[in-house]
Protein backbone atom coordinates (compact mmCIF):
# COMPACT_ATOMS: atom_id res chain seq x y z
CA UNK A 1 0.00 0.00 0.00
CA UNK A 2 1.27 3.43 -0.71
CA UNK A 3 1.57 5.57 1.83
CA UNK A 4 2.23 9.63 2.25
CA UNK A 5 2.16 10.53 5.93
CA UNK A 6 2.46 14.68 5.86
CA UNK A 7 0.98 17.44 8.01
CA UNK A 8 1.26 20.98 8.49
CA UNK A 9 3.86 20.48 10.73
CA UNK A 10 6.21 18.64 7.81
CA UNK A 11 9.49 20.19 7.62
CA UNK A 12 10.21 22.45 4.10
CA UNK A 13 11.13 20.09 0.89
CA UNK A 14 10.57 22.23 -2.08
CA UNK A 15 13.01 24.99 -3.58
CA UNK A 16 14.13 28.36 -2.13
CA UNK A 17 14.30 31.22 -4.49
CA UNK A 18 15.53 34.20 -2.43
CA UNK A 19 14.14 36.90 -0.33
CA UNK A 20 13.48 40.65 0.17
CA UNK A 21 15.64 41.77 2.40
CA UNK A 22 18.56 44.33 2.57
CA UNK A 23 18.36 44.81 -1.43
CA UNK A 24 15.19 45.94 -1.04
CA UNK A 25 15.34 48.19 1.91
CA UNK A 26 18.56 49.37 1.90
CA UNK A 27 18.03 53.21 2.73
CA UNK A 28 16.40 51.51 6.10
CA UNK A 29 17.64 52.40 9.34
CA UNK A 30 18.10 48.52 10.43
CA UNK A 31 19.25 47.44 14.48
CA UNK A 32 19.42 44.52 16.30
CA UNK A 33 19.06 44.41 19.79
CA UNK A 34 19.73 41.35 22.03
CA UNK A 35 17.18 41.77 25.46
CA UNK A 36 17.92 39.28 28.82
CA UNK A 37 16.54 40.59 32.14
CA UNK A 38 16.84 44.47 32.44
CA UNK A 39 20.03 44.30 30.23
CA UNK A 40 20.17 45.59 26.78
CA UNK A 41 22.87 45.06 23.48
CA UNK A 42 22.07 47.63 20.81
CA UNK A 43 23.73 47.07 17.75
CA UNK A 44 23.46 49.87 15.07
CA UNK A 45 24.64 49.68 11.83
CA UNK A 46 25.79 53.59 10.13
CA UNK A 47 24.84 53.69 6.45
CA UNK A 48 25.90 57.16 6.14
CA UNK A 49 27.08 58.54 2.83
CA UNK A 50 29.05 62.00 3.00
CA UNK A 51 32.71 63.28 4.93
CA UNK A 52 33.29 61.58 7.86
CA UNK A 53 34.02 64.79 9.64
CA UNK A 54 30.62 65.64 8.96
CA UNK A 55 29.43 62.22 10.77
CA UNK A 56 27.24 62.63 14.36
CA UNK A 57 25.68 60.04 16.34
CA UNK A 58 23.58 61.04 19.73
CA UNK A 59 22.11 58.07 21.00
CA UNK A 60 19.93 58.36 24.43
CA UNK A 61 20.92 55.73 26.86
CA UNK A 62 19.93 55.15 30.37
CA UNK A 63 23.08 55.67 32.13
CA UNK A 64 26.45 56.45 31.73
CA UNK A 65 28.40 53.89 29.40
CA UNK A 66 32.34 52.68 30.04
CA UNK A 67 34.59 51.97 27.11
CA UNK A 68 33.58 48.45 28.14
CA UNK A 69 29.58 49.12 26.86
CA UNK A 70 31.14 50.09 23.58
CA UNK A 71 32.35 48.09 20.88
CA UNK A 72 32.67 48.40 16.97
CA UNK A 73 30.97 45.09 14.82
CA UNK A 74 31.91 43.41 11.42
CA UNK A 75 29.51 44.58 8.72
CA UNK A 76 28.72 40.92 7.56
CA UNK A 77 26.49 40.37 10.79
CA UNK A 78 23.85 42.55 9.90
CA UNK A 79 23.47 40.76 6.47
CA UNK A 80 23.74 37.30 7.97
CA UNK A 81 20.73 38.45 10.56
CA UNK A 82 18.80 39.84 7.67
CA UNK A 83 18.75 36.76 5.68
CA UNK A 84 17.78 34.62 8.15
CA UNK A 85 14.77 36.88 9.25
CA UNK A 86 14.09 37.97 5.60
CA UNK A 87 10.50 37.68 3.69
CA UNK A 88 11.15 34.52 1.18
CA UNK A 89 9.82 33.19 -2.10
CA UNK A 90 10.09 29.27 -2.32
CA UNK A 91 8.83 26.75 -5.27
CA UNK A 92 6.71 23.44 -4.74
CA UNK A 93 6.63 20.89 -8.01
CA UNK A 94 3.45 18.58 -7.42
CA UNK A 95 5.58 14.86 -7.81
CA UNK A 96 5.50 12.13 -10.32
CA UNK A 97 1.83 10.95 -9.52
CA UNK A 98 2.92 6.98 -10.51
CA UNK A 99 6.15 7.37 -8.67
CA UNK A 100 5.83 5.27 -5.00
CA UNK A 101 6.16 7.44 -2.32
CA UNK A 102 6.91 6.77 1.35
CA UNK A 103 8.20 9.35 3.92
CA UNK A 104 8.11 9.18 7.34
CA UNK A 105 6.33 12.46 9.69
CA UNK A 106 8.23 14.86 10.88
CA UNK A 107 8.23 17.51 13.53
CA UNK A 108 9.59 20.94 12.29
CA UNK A 109 10.49 22.03 15.73
CA UNK A 110 14.57 21.69 15.34
CA UNK A 111 15.86 21.66 17.40
CA UNK A 112 41.34 51.52 21.61
CA UNK A 113 43.36 54.49 22.13
CA UNK A 114 44.15 57.07 25.22
CA UNK A 115 41.54 59.11 26.68
CA UNK A 116 41.07 62.70 24.42
CA UNK A 117 42.33 65.49 26.37
CA UNK A 118 39.20 67.97 27.85
CA UNK A 119 41.12 71.23 27.99
CA UNK A 120 38.61 73.58 28.51
CA UNK A 121 35.64 72.05 26.77
CA UNK A 122 34.64 70.79 30.48
CA UNK A 123 34.06 74.75 31.60
CA UNK A 124 32.51 75.54 28.46
CA UNK A 125 30.28 72.33 28.85
CA UNK A 126 29.76 73.25 32.88
CA UNK A 127 28.69 76.88 31.80
CA UNK A 128 25.54 75.46 29.35
CA UNK A 129 24.29 72.82 32.27
CA UNK A 130 26.28 69.87 30.47
CA UNK A 131 28.38 67.57 32.05
CA UNK A 132 30.86 65.14 30.27
CA UNK A 133 30.58 61.81 32.35
CA UNK A 134 32.84 59.83 30.28
CA UNK A 135 35.07 59.85 27.08
CA UNK A 136 36.89 57.79 25.22
CA UNK A 137 37.61 56.30 21.38
CA UNK A 138 36.83 52.96 20.22
CA UNK A 139 38.03 52.65 16.88
CA UNK A 140 37.38 55.11 14.25
CA UNK A 141 35.25 56.92 16.68
CA UNK A 142 35.34 59.68 19.77
CA UNK A 143 33.01 58.83 22.21
CA UNK A 144 31.79 61.20 25.10
CA UNK A 145 29.02 60.29 27.33
CA UNK A 146 26.88 63.58 28.74
CA UNK A 147 24.19 64.68 30.89
CA UNK A 148 22.51 68.07 30.67
CA UNK A 149 20.32 70.11 32.83
CA UNK A 150 19.05 72.15 29.97
CA UNK A 151 17.87 71.16 25.89
CA UNK A 152 19.27 74.31 25.00
CA UNK A 153 22.77 74.35 26.73
CA UNK A 154 22.88 70.84 25.33
CA UNK A 155 22.51 71.75 22.08
CA UNK A 156 24.61 74.61 22.11
CA UNK A 157 27.31 72.79 23.25
CA UNK A 158 27.35 69.70 20.44
CA UNK A 159 26.95 72.52 17.52
CA UNK A 160 29.78 74.18 19.35
CA UNK A 161 31.80 71.21 19.07
CA UNK A 162 31.30 70.41 15.55
CA UNK A 163 28.37 67.96 15.86
CA UNK A 164 26.52 68.11 12.91
CA UNK A 165 23.14 67.82 13.89
CA UNK A 166 19.66 68.89 12.83
CA UNK A 167 18.52 72.04 13.45
CA UNK A 168 15.16 70.99 15.24
CA UNK A 169 17.48 68.38 17.44
CA UNK A 170 16.67 71.15 20.40
CA UNK A 171 12.91 70.24 20.54
CA UNK A 172 13.40 66.23 20.74
CA UNK A 173 16.33 66.68 23.09
CA UNK A 174 14.02 68.60 25.81
CA UNK A 175 12.01 65.49 26.54
CA UNK A 176 14.89 63.58 27.12
CA UNK A 177 16.53 65.65 29.43
CA UNK A 178 13.86 66.45 31.33
CA UNK A 179 13.36 62.47 32.23
CA UNK A 180 16.98 62.87 33.44
CA UNK A 181 18.79 61.03 30.27
CA UNK A 182 22.42 60.22 29.10
CA UNK A 183 23.52 60.61 25.56
CA UNK A 184 25.87 58.27 23.53
CA UNK A 185 27.47 60.98 21.19
CA UNK A 186 29.84 59.49 18.60
CA UNK A 187 32.04 61.49 16.23
CA UNK A 188 34.61 60.19 13.94
CA UNK A 189 38.18 60.89 13.29
CA UNK A 190 38.96 60.86 9.39
CA UNK A 191 42.53 59.63 10.23
CA UNK A 192 41.19 56.76 11.80
CA UNK A 193 38.43 55.98 9.08
CA UNK A 194 38.61 52.86 6.28
CA UNK A 195 38.16 53.80 2.97
CA UNK A 196 36.51 51.59 -0.08
CA UNK A 197 37.98 54.00 -2.54
CA UNK A 198 36.92 57.59 -2.03
CA UNK A 199 34.14 56.28 0.49
CA UNK A 200 34.29 56.11 3.98
CA UNK A 201 32.95 52.80 5.65
CA UNK A 202 32.41 53.13 9.06
CA UNK A 203 32.42 50.35 11.88
CA UNK A 204 28.87 49.32 13.24
CA UNK A 205 29.00 50.20 16.80
CA UNK A 206 27.31 47.89 19.93
CA UNK A 207 26.41 49.28 22.90
CA UNK A 208 25.27 48.06 26.24
CA UNK A 209 23.28 49.01 29.10
CA UNK A 210 20.91 48.23 32.04
CA UNK A 211 17.10 49.57 32.12
CA UNK A 212 13.97 48.06 33.37
CA UNK A 213 11.85 49.56 30.20
CA UNK A 214 12.89 48.05 27.26
CA UNK A 215 12.68 50.41 24.31
CA UNK A 216 14.49 52.22 21.20
CA UNK A 217 14.91 55.88 20.88
CA UNK A 218 14.26 56.82 17.59
CA UNK A 219 12.89 60.26 17.50
CA UNK A 220 16.28 61.92 17.09
CA UNK A 221 16.98 59.81 13.65
CA UNK A 222 13.93 60.58 12.33
CA UNK A 223 15.12 64.19 12.27
CA UNK A 224 17.10 63.28 8.85
CA UNK A 225 14.66 61.33 7.30
CA UNK A 226 13.01 62.72 4.02
CA UNK A 227 9.99 61.39 3.52
CA UNK A 228 8.21 57.82 5.16
CA UNK A 229 11.22 56.28 6.65
CA UNK A 230 11.58 52.04 6.94
CA UNK A 231 13.03 51.03 10.66
CA UNK A 232 13.62 47.53 10.85
CA UNK A 233 14.13 45.99 14.49
CA UNK A 234 15.64 42.59 15.22
CA UNK A 235 15.16 41.39 18.92
CA UNK A 236 17.12 38.72 20.04
CA UNK A 237 15.51 36.88 23.32
CA UNK A 238 15.87 34.24 25.22
CA UNK A 239 13.19 32.16 23.89
CA UNK A 240 11.01 34.85 24.00
CA UNK A 241 8.96 36.81 21.23
CA UNK A 242 8.75 40.55 21.56
CA UNK A 243 6.18 43.10 20.27
CA UNK A 244 5.22 46.68 20.58
CA UNK A 245 3.56 47.77 23.79
CA UNK A 246 2.80 51.38 22.62
CA UNK A 247 1.64 50.42 19.07
CA UNK A 248 -0.77 48.63 17.25
CA UNK A 249 0.87 44.85 16.05
CA UNK A 250 0.03 43.05 12.86
CA UNK A 251 1.65 40.05 11.18
CA UNK A 252 2.71 40.08 7.85
CA UNK A 253 0.34 38.03 5.44
CA UNK A 254 1.96 34.48 4.62
CA UNK A 255 1.97 31.54 3.25
CA UNK A 256 0.05 33.15 0.43
CA UNK A 257 0.38 31.35 -3.34
CA UNK A 258 1.64 33.51 -6.25
CA UNK A 259 2.07 33.29 -9.86
CA UNK A 260 4.99 32.45 -10.78
CA UNK A 261 5.98 35.46 -12.73
CA UNK A 262 6.96 37.25 -8.87
CA UNK A 263 9.87 35.16 -9.34
CA UNK A 264 11.03 37.82 -11.35
CA UNK A 265 10.58 40.60 -9.58
CA UNK A 266 9.91 39.36 -5.62
CA UNK A 267 11.30 42.69 -4.12
CA UNK A 268 7.82 44.77 -6.02
CA UNK A 269 5.99 41.99 -5.28
CA UNK A 270 6.88 42.07 -1.31
CA UNK A 271 6.93 45.91 -0.94
CA UNK A 272 3.25 45.65 -2.46
CA UNK A 273 2.25 43.25 0.06
CA UNK A 274 3.57 45.09 3.11
CA UNK A 275 2.97 48.60 1.79
CA UNK A 276 -1.18 47.37 1.45
CA UNK A 277 -0.70 46.06 5.16
CA UNK A 278 0.82 49.60 6.46
CA UNK A 279 -2.08 51.44 4.13
CA UNK A 280 -5.17 48.74 6.45
CA UNK A 281 -3.36 48.96 9.77
CA UNK A 282 -1.94 52.84 10.35
CA UNK A 283 0.36 53.39 12.87
CA UNK A 284 1.11 49.82 13.29
CA UNK A 285 4.45 47.28 13.27
CA UNK A 286 4.37 44.31 11.04
CA UNK A 287 6.03 41.37 12.58
CA UNK A 288 7.31 39.31 9.51
CA UNK A 289 9.99 36.85 11.64
CA UNK A 290 10.11 35.03 15.07
CA UNK A 291 12.04 31.63 14.90
CA UNK A 292 14.79 30.02 17.15
CA UNK A 293 17.89 31.96 15.68
CA UNK A 294 19.89 28.52 15.03
CA UNK A 295 17.17 26.82 12.92
CA UNK A 296 15.40 27.99 9.66
CA UNK A 297 12.82 26.26 7.64
CA UNK A 298 13.77 26.64 4.63
CA UNK A 299 17.27 28.05 5.70
CA UNK A 300 18.04 31.30 3.08
CA UNK A 301 21.19 31.05 4.12
CA UNK A 302 23.74 29.62 7.51
CA UNK A 303 21.60 30.01 10.50
CA UNK A 304 23.40 32.29 13.53
CA UNK A 305 26.34 30.92 14.69
CA UNK A 306 27.71 30.85 18.49
CA UNK A 307 30.07 33.51 17.62
CA UNK A 308 27.08 35.91 15.58
CA UNK A 309 25.17 35.39 18.94
CA UNK A 310 28.49 36.43 20.91
CA UNK A 311 29.02 39.44 18.74
CA UNK A 312 25.64 40.32 19.21
CA UNK A 313 26.15 40.76 23.19
CA UNK A 314 26.00 36.82 24.15
CA UNK A 315 29.36 37.45 25.12
CA UNK A 316 28.28 39.60 27.56
CA UNK A 317 25.14 37.93 28.39
CA UNK A 318 27.16 34.80 28.88
CA UNK A 319 25.09 32.48 26.85
CA UNK A 320 25.86 31.93 22.94
CA UNK A 321 23.64 28.95 22.27
CA UNK A 322 22.10 30.31 19.04
CA UNK A 323 18.86 27.84 20.09
CA UNK A 324 18.31 29.74 23.33
CA UNK A 325 17.83 32.46 21.24
CA UNK A 326 14.75 33.96 19.45
CA UNK A 327 14.82 35.72 16.71
CA UNK A 328 12.47 38.10 15.85
CA UNK A 329 12.05 40.95 13.07
CA UNK A 330 9.88 44.07 13.58
CA UNK A 331 9.19 46.51 10.62
CA UNK A 332 8.19 49.98 11.26
CA UNK A 333 7.14 52.51 8.56
CA UNK A 334 6.83 56.35 9.65
CA UNK A 335 7.10 59.85 9.04
CA UNK A 336 8.35 62.01 11.51
CA UNK A 337 5.03 63.53 12.13
CA UNK A 338 3.53 60.17 12.54
CA UNK A 339 5.65 58.64 15.09
CA UNK A 340 4.72 60.50 17.95
CA UNK A 341 6.82 58.61 20.48
CA UNK A 342 9.52 56.68 21.18
CA UNK A 343 8.91 52.67 20.65
CA UNK A 344 9.02 50.54 23.72
CA UNK A 345 8.11 46.49 23.62
CA UNK A 346 6.54 44.21 25.47
CA UNK A 347 6.64 40.26 25.73
CA UNK A 348 4.31 38.18 23.99
CA UNK A 349 2.50 34.69 23.47
CA UNK A 350 4.36 32.51 20.88
CA UNK A 351 3.18 31.95 17.18
CA UNK A 352 2.83 29.90 14.49
CA UNK A 353 2.62 30.84 10.91
CA UNK A 354 4.53 30.26 7.34
CA UNK A 355 5.32 26.91 7.65
CA UNK A 356 4.10 23.36 5.89
CA UNK A 357 3.72 22.13 2.69
CA UNK A 358 0.66 22.63 0.34
CA UNK A 359 -2.14 20.13 0.95
CA UNK A 360 -3.23 17.38 -1.83
CA UNK A 361 -5.05 20.23 -3.86
CA UNK A 362 -2.19 22.23 -3.68
CA UNK A 363 -3.59 25.13 -0.31
CA UNK A 364 -1.84 25.92 2.53
CA UNK A 365 -4.22 25.56 5.48
CA UNK A 366 -2.08 26.55 8.53
CA UNK A 367 -3.34 29.76 10.14
CA UNK A 368 -1.30 31.95 12.00
CA UNK A 369 -2.09 31.00 15.50
CA UNK A 370 -0.78 31.13 18.73
CA UNK A 371 1.75 28.43 19.52
CA UNK A 372 3.73 27.39 22.68
CA UNK A 373 7.03 28.49 20.81
CA UNK A 374 7.65 30.79 17.68
CA UNK A 375 7.51 29.53 14.19
CA UNK A 376 6.67 32.18 12.18
CA UNK A 377 8.13 33.96 8.69
CA UNK A 378 6.62 35.38 5.62
CA UNK A 379 6.96 33.37 3.27
CA UNK A 380 5.02 32.81 -0.35
CA UNK A 381 5.43 30.17 -2.82
CA UNK A 382 4.88 29.57 -6.39
CA UNK A 383 3.28 26.06 -7.03
CA UNK A 384 3.57 23.69 -10.45
CA UNK A 385 1.43 20.77 -10.38
CA UNK A 386 2.46 17.63 -12.50
CA UNK A 387 2.04 18.44 -15.83
CA UNK A 388 3.23 15.41 -17.26
CA UNK A 389 1.41 11.95 -18.31
CA UNK A 390 -1.01 10.01 -15.72
CA UNK A 391 -0.57 6.35 -16.89
CA UNK A 392 -0.78 4.20 -13.64
CA UNK A 393 -3.87 2.96 -11.87
CA UNK A 394 -3.80 4.69 -9.23
CA UNK A 395 -1.72 8.23 -9.30
CA UNK A 396 -1.31 9.98 -5.79
CA UNK A 397 -1.77 13.50 -6.92
CA UNK A 398 -0.97 16.74 -4.57
CA UNK A 399 2.41 15.72 -3.21
CA UNK A 400 4.73 17.87 -3.00
CA UNK A 401 8.17 18.32 -3.17
CA UNK A 402 11.27 19.76 -5.12
CA UNK A 403 12.18 19.99 -8.52
CA UNK A 404 12.07 16.87 -10.85
CA UNK A 405 15.10 17.61 -12.70
CA UNK A 406 18.48 18.82 -11.35
CA UNK A 407 20.21 21.94 -12.28
CA UNK A 408 16.83 24.64 -11.86
CA UNK A 409 18.17 28.08 -12.10
CA UNK A 410 17.50 30.55 -8.87
CA UNK A 411 15.41 33.54 -10.25
CA UNK A 412 16.80 37.24 -10.13
CA UNK A 413 16.00 38.37 -6.39
CA UNK A 414 15.44 42.01 -5.51
CA UNK A 415 17.56 44.56 -6.34
CA UNK A 416 18.36 48.17 -4.77
CA UNK A 417 15.62 50.11 -7.82
CA UNK A 418 12.49 48.63 -6.64
CA UNK A 419 10.32 48.02 -9.65
CA UNK A 420 6.32 49.53 -8.76
CA UNK A 421 4.25 46.19 -8.44
CA UNK A 422 1.86 45.92 -10.76
CA UNK A 423 -2.26 45.40 -9.47
CA UNK A 424 -1.30 43.02 -6.60
CA UNK A 425 -4.58 41.02 -6.63
CA UNK A 426 -3.57 39.94 -10.58
CA UNK A 427 -0.07 38.61 -8.55
CA UNK A 428 -2.18 37.01 -6.02
CA UNK A 429 -3.87 33.21 -5.80
CA UNK A 430 -4.46 33.52 -2.38
CA UNK A 431 -6.73 36.37 -0.96
CA UNK A 432 -5.27 38.71 1.98
CA UNK A 433 -7.35 41.29 4.17
CA UNK A 434 -8.85 43.68 1.49
CA UNK A 435 -7.53 42.55 -1.62
CA UNK A 436 -9.45 39.44 -4.06
CA UNK A 437 -7.30 37.38 -6.12
CA UNK A 438 -8.23 38.67 -10.13
CA UNK A 439 -7.12 34.75 -11.16
CA UNK A 440 -8.98 32.52 -8.75
CA UNK A 441 -7.22 28.97 -8.85
CA UNK A 442 -9.67 25.83 -9.39
CA UNK A 443 -12.28 24.85 -7.93
CA UNK A 444 -12.30 25.19 -4.05
CA UNK A 445 -8.96 27.45 -4.21
CA UNK A 446 -7.32 24.30 -5.21
CA UNK A 447 -4.55 24.14 -7.89
CA UNK A 448 -5.44 20.51 -8.19
CA UNK A 449 -9.49 20.62 -9.16
CA UNK A 450 -10.27 17.51 -9.23
CA UNK A 451 -8.31 14.46 -7.67
CA UNK A 452 -7.53 11.30 -9.69
CA UNK A 453 -9.33 8.02 -8.41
Amino acid sequence: MLTWLLTAAHAFCGFYVGGAGAELYNDATVVVMMRDGSRTVLSMQNDYSGPPEAFAMVVPVPEVLDKEDVKTLPRQIFATVDTLAAPRLVEYWEQDPCQRWEMEERSMALPSSAPMRRGGREKRAKDLGVTIEAEFAVAEYDIVILSAKDSLGLDTWLRSEGYNIPDEAETVLRGYVAQGTKFFVAKVDPKRVTFDGDRAVLSPLRIAYDEKRFGLPVRLGMLNARGPQDLIVHILAKNQRYELANKPNVTVPTNLRVQEEVKEDFGSFYEAVLAHTFRRNPGAVVTEYSWQSGSCDPCPGPTLQPNDIATLGGDLIGDTNPMTWTLTRLHARYTIESLGEDLVFRTADGIIGGRGTPDHEGRFLEEVQPWSMNQFQGRYAVLHPFDGKVACENPQRGIWGGPPTAGVAKSRLATGEVKAARNLASLLLDPIPGITPAKPSGSGGGLIPELTE
